[in-house]
């Protein structure tokens, strides 16, 4: 038998890849936000990986409690993820999968585009999706990685925000709203570049942005998340002191603020 695989949080996501890790003959181990995390460890001293799998609102409580021993073999898949989340809390390098695909409560997996996949256990988050027929790409380096995180960022925060304005599809959303998606782009990329500390290609990203609405055209924008996308990301602004205007003015227009 295989070694066994940590999951902290069992959502729809996080299930999807316990079923993938059981099916390559790995032993899964679930484990919630509420169990004992030194009762997990007793039982589960060294796993071959420790997939965190709680929301990003959640997540830097989880890293700040995964018990030391277990910290090297950690592999990160949540929204809005960036280098300094797990920076902050001693991690050097986690696993990191940005995750392009969605399982909402009673249907199955939808893949928009495929995942991009970072870190010493890249192969093996591969080989589950793999199983699952899940499209996945391991990446070589770490700039390539940090571009598809803000490339996910891009995405998840532009269409959210401006669906809480227009509501629509991703595709209807680029194609009706132009000017507006690029106005509220401009400013999700100052706060990508304070919160990374580089100067990112803000073009490059636009177009891998949109080759994800092409995956999934019909994808919803407006998702339950985006009231509290936009106040994190106006809070981020406000701390940093930068100008986002066109944030701002969707935040009063909806009532978000």
């Amino acid at each position: 038998m295989k070694d066994p695989i940590v999951i902290i949080g069992i959502g729809e996501i996080g299930s999807v890849f316990a079923r993938g890790f059981l099916k390559t003959g790995h032993p899964v181990y679930p484990v919630t936000r509420e169990m004992d995390f030194q009762q997990a460890i007793n039982r589960v001293p060294e796993p071959e990986l420790v997939l965190v799998a709680v929301g990003e609102a959640d997540l830097s409580d989880v890293l700040a409690r995964v018990p030391e021993p277990w910290k090297c073999n950690v592999a990160l898949i949540q929204n809005e993820l960036l280098p300094n989340d797990w920076q902050k809390h001693g991690y050097k390098n986690p696993t990191v999968a940005s995750i392009w695909f969605e399982k909402k409560k009673g249907q199955d997996v939808k893949v928009v585009v495929a995942s991009p996949i970072y870190g010493p256990h890249a192969g093996l988050i591969k080989c589950a999706l793999d199983v699952l027929n899940i499209p996945s790409i391991i990446l070589n380096d770490e700039d390539t990685l940090l571009f598809e995180l803000v490339r996910k960022n891009y995405y998840i925060l532009a269409s959210n925000i401006c669906g809480l304005k227009t509501g629509e599809t991703v595709s209807e959303l680029w194609k009706n709203h132009e000017a507006l998606v690029r106005d509220v782009l401009k400013d999700i990329h100052k706060i990508q570049e304070y919160l990374t500390g580089k100067t990112l290609d803000a073009e490059a990203l636009l177009q891998a942005m949109l080759l994800a609405f092409d995956g999934d055209p019909d994808h919803g924008c407006m998702g339950r998340s985006a009231p509290a996308r936009l106040a994190r990301a106006l809070k981020i602004a406000a701390d940093a002191n930068l100008d986002v205007p066109t944030l701002q003015a969707i935040a009063k227009e909806t009532q978000t603020l």
